[in-house]
């Protein structure tokens, strides 16, 4: 920024940044939290009007992602489905005849862990690229050095 920052805005916006922290304790309060104090700030100081954006961006980018992945991994789990309950894993068809579940798992019955794993892999990526990224752009904006997060979709502009 071409002109001096005051404390106020620093912190402001990195509490903004570090808001997001409250989806653990709130539910959507990585949406709400922030939301609620951008919209409150956003007028008065333009530091604080960019990194509200990029904010909320941000986690909304992140949950069109996760969004996404967990789309992808249905057809493998609808898939698998019917398997379990006939002649499958555990072999319902015969519980009325009480000769107990068939627990012989052989590796032909898993095929359909990869691309669950993938997505599981995905999803912890996702995770912790919102940690690491939120602790940056919550140290970065204290100094007052405008943060761009990655991966980041512009939906507020």
């Amino acid at each position: 920024m071409t002109k001096t920052l005051s404390k106020h805005q620093k912190n402001l916006s990195a509490i903004i940044h570090a808001a997001t922290f409250s989806k653990y304790v709130i539910p959507f309060g990585n949406f709400i939290v922030p939301l609620i104090l951008w919209t409150a700030y956003r007028n008065d100081h333009q530091f604080i009007d960019q990194n509200g954006k990029q904010v909320l961006n941000f986690q909304i980018s992140l949950l069109l992602y996760s969004f996404v992945i967990g789309i992808l991994t249905v057809p493998f789990f609808l898939g698998f489905l019917p398997n379990i309950f006939h002649h499958g894993l555990f072999n319902l068809n015969h519980i009325n005849e009480f000769n107990g579940l068939n627990f012989n798992f052989s590796v032909d019955q898993f095929k359909f862990l990869w691309p669950l794993g993938i997505a599981g892999f995905a999803l912890v990526g996702l995770f912790i690229v919102n940690i690491v990224y939120t602790i940056l752009g919550t140290i970065r904006t204290s100094e007052g050095i405008n943060f761009k997060y990655p991966i980041t979709i512009n939906f507020i502009k």
